[in-house]
């Protein structure tokens, strides 16, 4: 983005931005006024009826001329965009929003906000279970033709964002708590820079913003607001990640949760939002059944998973005579699970009798059988290995 695109109507919409009025002031001044540079060019007066005295001196005084200077220069660089309310690229989801933010931070790949994008968000400190359920479902919701969205954090989030990364031609987006040129954890640097590469980093904080405690509600709202539903994997009663799925419920989007153990502290903020009306979700096919309106069933990525995902009542034991091949790719144990299952449901006390695993470990097995098509899990806990027609 060259410097003389950027420093009309841009240095305007950053001037008013970066000045710290709050974001109330910021709305009442926008609808008074129109533009930024139509607010700049009010007298005091003007400023004063609409936004009060300390806002109207804030105004006349702009901000730290390095803040702004350094906020050009960094829009001046390839691959970076600074979006205002007034572009055309403007995610129109966030518009319908109450609280869209004036200008958005972004890295990469911008057209993504015109993809159908689902939000998957859960506890920074996952089960191992949790983790391998984010990866999974993340990579096969998005070879469904999904873009998965999420923050960035470690956990989950980390984990959601690497399912993505691993599916050829994937997309993902993170919105992150702190300015778009740091990164929060610093553990999660690599992954930053390979989503800035392959998707896109969101940001609506000023450049060299910390990770304060308060700017991660505030990122939850847009993680929310530009998603077609929330998938929350795992959450305690406190996590955040509940903050993001009551904001898609009020915006209207879909809330999935998936459950877990009684006994898992990881489990109980799911257990709640199930309580209170998210749809229980075992599978990928769960949360395709109500979005797949917004992929697109002509998606050859997008049937592909549907068929893998199907339930055995959609493919009939009685029209199918041979087991479905296994893919190359599987773990060792999981063959070995695999091989365990037949025509008849068996539990998991059966299948750590016959197989000699652990049970977490045959529960992170089955999933991945069930996501890849192979398995399936049957009323009462059971389960199946799944077949193909004869050809």
């Amino acid at each position: 983005m060259g410097r003389q695109a950027v420093t009309g109507g841009l240095a305007d919409w950053l001037r008013f931005a970066l000045t710290p009025i709050g974001p109330a002031r910021q709305r009442s001044l926008l609808a008074a006024f129109g533009l930024p540079g139509n607010i700049f060019a009010q007298p005091r007066g003007h400023l004063v009826n609409i936004a009060g005295h300390e806002a109207a001196d804030a105004l006349l005084n702009g901000p730290d001329p390095a803040a702004l200077e350094a906020a050009l220069a960094w829009a001046d660089e390839d691959g970076n965009h600074i979006l205002t309310l007034a572009d055309a690229a403007y995610p129109r989801s966030l518009l319908e929003t109450a609280d869209p933010p004036l200008v958005l931070y972004a890295k990469g790949d911008t057209s993504l906000f015109a993809r159908p994008i689902l939000a998957m968000v859960g506890s920074r400190a996952p089960t191992a279970q949790g983790e391998a359920n984010a990866e999974a479902f993340a990579r096969n919701l998005s070879e469904a033709g999904l873009t998965i969205i999420s923050g960035l954090a470690q956990g989950i989030d980390a984990a959601a964002h690497r399912g993505v990364l691993a599916v050829e031609g994937g997309s993902t987006i993170a919105v992150i708590g702190t300015g778009i040129d740091r990164v929060y954890p610093a553990r999660n640097a690599a992954l930053a820079r390979e989503i800035a590469d392959k998707g896109l980093i969101l940001s609506e904080f000023p450049l060299g913003t910390p990770p304060a405690r308060w700017n991660f509600p505030r990122r939850n709202r847009l993680i929310a607001g530009l998603s077609l539903g929330v998938l929350v994997v795992e959450a305690a009663l406190e996590s955040g990640s509940l903050i993001t799925a009551r904001l898609a419920a009020d915006a209207g989007r879909e809330v999935f949760a998936i459950p877990g153990s009684i006994h898992s502290p990881q489990a109980r903020g799911c257990h709640r939002l199930i309580r209170e009306g998210a749809k229980l979700t075992e599978t990928t096919e769960d949360v395709l059944e109500e979005l797949r309106g917004h992929i697109g069933a002509s998606s050859p990525r997008h049937v592909a998973v549907s068929r893998r995902t199907s339930s055995p009542s959609r493919q009939p034991l009685d029209a199918v005579s041979q087991p479905s091949p296994v893919p190359a790719h599987l773990a060792p144990e999981a063959i070995q699970v695999l091989e365990a299952l037949g025509h008849e449901a068996r539990d998991i006390d059966t299948l750590a009798l016959s197989t000699g695993l652990a049970v977490d470990a045959l529960h992170t097995h089955l999933l991945t059988l069930e996501l890849e098509g192979l398995a399936s899990r049957q009323p009462g806990g059971g389960f199946l290995r799944l077949h193909v027609r004869a050809a």
